[in-house]
């Protein structure tokens, strides 16, 4: 029995001797082992980069700092329609090129950190621009960021949305996202009610506006440093064939031959045409109370307040029942805060619109987001992700500019009407022909 076994262990370290290929199914067994075995380490990274980066990006994208420091400088709707425009317009072809660039990598990492970075950059080129320039030359440069800003960002939602999938098994994604989204959404709405009260009103540093920036890109930064610091990123089992940029779009029509992902891009893209209004939220109240800094600051900490306290039950809702319900229950708010907006007059009522808007923002966002994962095939998911976001992308940079249009034009009562129109076309379209995509094949 020894000679047998000393005569296979010679065998088996005999030159030219190969273990046999894995199958399939121990590839993604092995896969799956190495998911949950470094899911704590993998976890903590990515709920850092939640809690910092998102916090930042938080303060860029709330319907209060910048569509207010583009309205002073330029005091024109129209202006602030084409900044928000621009930045939307930006994300339109990236999350496409992103994916081509990913989809056939064992490794993503060093593109997240790529896109990540150069997203940041916009950040910090907004309060130079806000701090060194002056006049038209200030209000180009900012249009300028914001175009590059969305241009970047748009690739990295591919990016760390496929990093996400990679590493976090799906029943956990979602309180992932809760307590990330909550505890970065504190920070957020501390930082915007001292950003209002003590750096805009105090006009610190010389512009109140680029201070709160340079805080946005500290923290968007810190975010991405954990992230790369922490994040241990698995070979995936199986990934499709490096192709060529313009032969992948002969592929879209193969993406939306299941129905219900197919609706759920005519939900996704009627609720983003519904946020044309969101950059005139807070032009609209400015008509009904004074835009101080300090209401400023307290408007922003309850649309930012009620995104942190939501995103806790919209989260362990999501593991629980999936995500349809969640995007449900977010466009009814959407809608409900939208009407009580327009019919508001006093601070206490406006913030109170403000918080059910921004408790219905970060349902819809989560929900959106983590239902894309959810269709189809693995190897597809990045040019999936890709595809939504640039026909998203498509209607959320016409929408802001048509608000513009309408708002000056027609006035914010067709401006919210609209707004409203879309949101509950989006929820007729979910309720009927969009089917839960973690239970539909049970």
């Amino acid at each position: 029995m020894d000679a047998r076994f000393e005569e296979e262990g010679q065998a088996e370290s005999a030159p030219g001797a190969q273990a046999p290929e894995p199958t399939l199914a121990e590839k993604e067994a092995a896969y799956e082992r190495f998911v949950w075995d470094n899911l704590k380490r993998n976890y903590a990274g990515h709920y850092l980069h939640g809690m910092l980066g998102m916090t930042g990006f938080r303060l860029i994208n709330a319907p209060t700092f910048l569509p207010a420091y583009l309205h002073l400088l330029s005091g024109s709707n129209t202006v602030v329609g084409l900044g928000l425009a621009l930045q939307q317009l930006g994300g339109v072809i990236s999350p496409i090129v992103g994916a081509n660039q990913i989809e056939h990598r064992a490794k993503v990492m060093p593109a997240a950190l790529w896109m990540g970075g150069l997203a940041r950059l916009q950040i910090i080129g907004m309060a130079l621009a806000g701090w060194f320039l002056a006049g038209q030359s200030r209000i180009v440069a900012i249009l300028g960021f914001m175009f590059l800003f969305g241009l970047f960002m748009g690739a990295q939602r591919v990016v760390f949305s496929m990093l996400l999938a990679k590493v976090i098994p799906i029943s956990r994604r979602g309180r992932l996202q809760a307590w990330r989204n909550a505890t970065g959404g504190v920070i957020a709405a501390g930082l915007a009610y001292l950003a209002g009260r003590y750096f805009i009103d105090a006009n610190l540093f010389g512009n109140g506006y680029s201070t709160t920036f340079l805080f946005a890109f500290v923290l968007t930064s810190l975010g991405l440093t954990a992230l790369r610091l922490l994040m241990i990123e698995p070979d995936p089992p199986t990934r499709r064939a490096q192709s060529r940029l313009r032969d992948r779009f002969k592929d879209f029509p193969g993406l939306v031959a299941d129905r219900d992902f197919l609706f759920f891009m005519v939900v996704q893209m009627l609720a983003i045409a519904g946020r044309m209004a969101v950059p005139f939220y807070i032009i609209f109240a400015a008509s009904t109370i004074e835009l101080t800094g300090a209401n400023l600051g307290l408007l922003s900490l309850a649309f930012l307040g009620a995104d942190t306290v939501s995103n806790l039950l919209w989260g362990y809702m999501g593991d629980r029942t999936g995500f349809r319900l969640i995007m449900l229950i977010s466009l009814i708010i959407w809608i409900a805060s939208t009407v009580l907006l327009v019919n508001a007059h006093d601070l206490l009522l406006i913030a109170a619109a403000f918080a059910g808007l921004g408790a219905s923002q970060s349902g819809y966002m989560m929900s959106a987001g983590t239902m894309i994962l959810e269709f189809g095939h693995r190897d597809e998911m990045p040019m999936r992700i890709a595809f939504s976001a640039t026909a998203e992308g498509i209607m959320a940079a016409a929408g802001p500019l048509a608000g513009g249009l309408i708002s000056a034009s027609l006035g914010y009562g067709w401006l919210f009407s609209l707004s409203v129109a879309f949101l509950l076309a989006a929820l007729t379209v979910l309720i009927a022909l969009v089917k839960e995509p973690r239970t539909k094949g049970r």
